[in-house]
């Protein structure tokens, strides 16, 4: 089974990590929270990272998921990831982690592929009228719709 470490600007990785278990609570034991003050050194953040990885099981994938592609927190998951046992994505989001909760059985890369569509559809226009009311939209790709544009 594969296991997710969260690395992200305190407090949001253990934020996160408390929403997952709300839904997932038997999962706690697979997903880690790093969480990234101000004042940390980045070799301080490695150190730290690297403690919460080796506290995963060995027997599995790891999704390492961080908040912001170039800042520390993804910069050090990447001083991390060997691309085969362990891959990253930048830009999570309560949706993108529960995705790749659901998806924790399957094979890393089916696990990283869904937590990437779980992200893209948790973001969407809310109407003001009730839930029922709204029409539901298909999800489209820019390229699709506008296909000379690059």
């Amino acid at each position: 089974m594969n296991t997710i470490l969260l690395i992200a600007h305190d407090p949001l990785a253990r934020a996160l990590r408390e929403g997952a278990l709300h839904v997932f609570p038997e999962a706690a034991d697979q997903i880690v929270a790093v969480d990234v003050s101000p004042q940390a050194a980045p070799d301080d953040t490695l150190t730290a990272a690297r403690a919460a990885l080796d506290r995963l099981p060995a027997d599995g994938g790891v999704l390492i998921l961080t908040d912001l592609f170039g800042a520390t927190p993804c910069n050090v998951a990447q001083r991390l990831a060997d691309g085969q046992r362990t891959r990253v994505l930048a830009g999570v989001s309560l949706p993108t982690l529960l995705r790749a909760v659901s998806y924790r059985h399957e094979p890393l890369e089916v696990m990283l592929e869904k937590a990437i569509s779980g992200g893209m559809q948790g973001i969407m226009q809310v109407g003001v009228t009730a839930p029922q009311n709204q029409t539901l939209r298909t999800a489209t790709h820019d390229q699709e719709r506008d296909h000379h544009q690059q």
